[in-house]
């Protein structure tokens, strides 16, 4: 087996994805992944430090991205307008470059080891936000808040944009539960 192949890391995605489908996240070892991708064990370990990582690498890039994108916002925006524009670009940019999200859902959504990396990784997002707002000296209380209230609607958003298959834009999916839950506090 080849030292440094190309194509290695997209290999061991499809694979783990596909073991993961298959036989359940907590049945399949990273030997089974990297023998499936045609590779080592010691491979899988240079692209990934854990089988989790395999389906949330590149995950880390997502909370810097929407901080710098809340920071390049409209400096006289509303703090949770100024985090939902950032939000819809960002999303749509990164949901070009995303793919098999179904099928990561369905693993994610069987799996409570899963659910927890995913709600750290969303805690992230949160932090990011929480810290932008400040940053653009929003009261910190409020920037907790509306981060918390964001994410929220970034992760509806994002489960609507997976169970549309795409077909309706992540902007669209997002202006979608933002409207509803403006509506539901308008209500209160």
């Amino acid at each position: 087996m080849a030292r440094w192949d190309p194509g290695a890391e997209q290999r061991l995605k499809r694979a783990a994805l596909e073991l993961y489908l298959e036989h359940g996240y907590d049945n399949v070892t990273v030997t089974d992944i990297a023998e499936r991708a045609g590779l080592t064990r010691r491979s899988y370990f240079r692209y990934f430090p854990d089988k989790r990582e395999v389906l949330f690498g590149g995950s880390e890039r997502l909370p810097p991205a929407l901080a710098e994108a809340v920071l390049a916002a409209d400096p006289d925006a509303a703090p949770l307008t100024a985090v939902l524009d950032a939000m819809s670009r960002v999303g749509a940019q990164l949901l070009e470059q995303v793919q098999d999200v179904a099928e990561r859902r369905a693993v994610i959504d069987a799996s409570p080891e899963l659910q927890e990396r995913e709600r750290t990784k969303a805690a992230a997002v949160t932090r990011a936000l929480r810290d932008a707002l400040v940053q653009r000296q929003v009261e910190a209380d409020t920037a907790e808040l509306v981060a918390q209230l964001a994410a929220v609607a970034f992760g509806h958003a994002f489960r609507q944009w997976i169970d549309t298959g795409g077909r309706t834009s992540f902007g669209s999916c997002l202006d979608a539960v933002t409207g509803r839950l403006r509506a539901a506090l308008a209500e209160t």
